[in-house]
């Protein structure tokens, strides 16, 4: 005869359950509780009146968010119904069950106070011996933004709809004159078409005035970089007597292009080419990757899809680090990265920069593994003495490591932590939301390496 175990759902506890004996006691959920216990959260706290009903206190709230972005669950009404299905959600909250509303308020609210959090908990993992800078690869990837790219609107396509839309208007008064002898059809309202079409008519006209700032913004970058790069070929051209090879810069073109968009859900946002071919409405997240320990040392989002600007930006991060983190070396970047200006903003920040000036063959030629490495010139430039070292051994060896140190991280986050979309809208906020997924990253990572005990 079959010797099953018991099945009773209905037998209350003889004594009080205490959560903490359902978790695992080596879990991320505890790691997480214990660290923001750790960091001080006074400028949160602070922040509460102290009247009405009690609030929740910010350290679970806090750990709630963290956790739940480690886990992927970033929506705040899931985060809510999992303090009531997952143990470890529960265990965070303390059996406590704030409702979505809060939790969402608590993101809003405190996104720079959290986002301040990331270098402490970076020097957290500095004292644990976890984090190493030395060498650190910088790279981006596309994240969708909280808007639709089927919501963008082109410069070209805003200016055919606002002249249907005036057309439409003149036509509407024509009628409301004629209104005693012209049919109107049953359940059209004149003032309600008139005005509906007022409304749209002034959203297109502010959706065509900021693509024309843009377009101004663009204009005068790219006209400086035109001049530089003329002011640049022809002190060769004097210098060297000989006409340089290649053809000249052409100058840009002023005022707005007809293919110029800007998206009316999410007018920060842009479209961005993606991996495996098409556009989405994006943001291009970067990170600098610390190599060894795989930790996220620092963190932005740039509205531009390539990354030849976002050099100097990570470079003020890196340099704003508090000392006791130690000091970055070796900054390695993709082609992408590359330019004389970037390279001497590296040498300037006193890092030496190894960033691929081309892009480079999948199956290199055999014979180069075994060559000598090449002379150093004389006197080089910043630009001349990184070639020569990206053509060493020591720096091929080196330059090796950018795709295995940043490369993992990207994929975790979007596949196994499925954070693919951002759920704020706005630049600044899409920021504060990147530096809480990195810290989440990094309190996840950090969990895999401490110590078992």
């Amino acid at each position: 005869m079959a010797n099953f175990r018991p099945t009773d759902r209905l037998t209350s506890f003889l004594l009080p359950p205490s959560i903490d004996e359902w978790l695992p006691e080596r879990h991320l959920a505890r790691f997480i509780v214990e660290v923001i216990e750790i960091l001080d959260l006074t400028a949160m706290t602070k922040s509460y009146r102290g009247t009405g009903p009690a609030s929740y206190h910010p350290a679970p709230l806090l750990g709630l968010l963290v956790y739940g972005y480690a886990a992927g669950v970033f929506s705040s009404r899931k985060l809510e119904q999992a303090t009531h299905d997952s143990v470890a959600f529960r265990f965070i909250a303390a059996n406590d069950h704030p409702d979505h509303d809060t939790i969402a308020t608590f993101r809003r609210r405190f996104l720079k106070d959290i986002e301040a959090l990331f270098v402490k908990v970076l020097l957290l993992a500095r004292e644990m011996g976890v984090l190493k800078m030395g060498a650190v690869a910088l790279d981006g990837t596309k994240i969708h933004a909280n808007a639709s790219r089927h919501s963008a609107l082109s410069y070209e396509h805003a200016g055919k709809i606002e002249e249907q839309l005036k057309a439409e208007v003149a036509e509407l008064l024509k009628k409301a004159e004629a209104a005693d002898q012209t049919d109107i059809p049953d359940g059209m309202s004149i003032p309600e078409e008139l005005e509906r079409r007022q409304d749209r008519l002034e959203k297109l006209a502010a959706a065509r005035a900021k693509i024309e700032a843009r377009a101004k913004e663009r204009y005068a970058r790219e006209l400086a970089e035109h001049e530089a790069k003329m002011a640049a070929r022809t002190a060769k051209t004097a210098a060297t007597g000989k006409k340089p090879g290649g053809k000249p810069s052409q100058p840009p073109v002023e005022g707005p292009l007809p293919k110029d968009q800007i998206n009316l859900t999410g007018e920060e946002s842009r479209i961005m080419p993606v991996g495996g071919g098409g556009f989405e409405q994006c943001y291009n997240a970067q990170a600098a990757v610390a190599a060894g320990s795989l930790l996220v040392i620092a963190a932005d989002v740039t509205q531009r899809p390539n990354d030849k600007q976002q050099i100097e930006p990570v470079l003020d991060q890196i340099g704003a680090l508090p000392d006791e983190l130690g000091e970055v070396d070796t900054l390695l970047a993709d082609t992408g990265y590359f330019s004389a200006a970037n390279v001497d903003a590296c040498h300037a920040a006193g890092i030496e920069p190894l960033i691929a000036m081309g892009r480079q063959p999948h199956y290199p030629l055999l014979g180069g593994f075994f060559c000598d490495d090449p002379d150093a010139a004389e006197n080089p430039t910043p630009v001349e003495a990184m070639a020569h070292r990206l053509k060493t051994r020591e720096g091929r060896d080196l330059y090796a490591l950018r795709k295995q140190i940043p490369e993992p991280v990207f994929g975790i986050i979007k596949s196994v932590m499925g954070f693919r979309q951002f759920m704020l809208r706005g630049i600044d906020k899409a920021r504060g939301e990147w530096r809480l997924v990195t810290m989440a990253w990094n309190l996840k990572r950090m969990f895999v390496l401490c110590p078992q005990g």
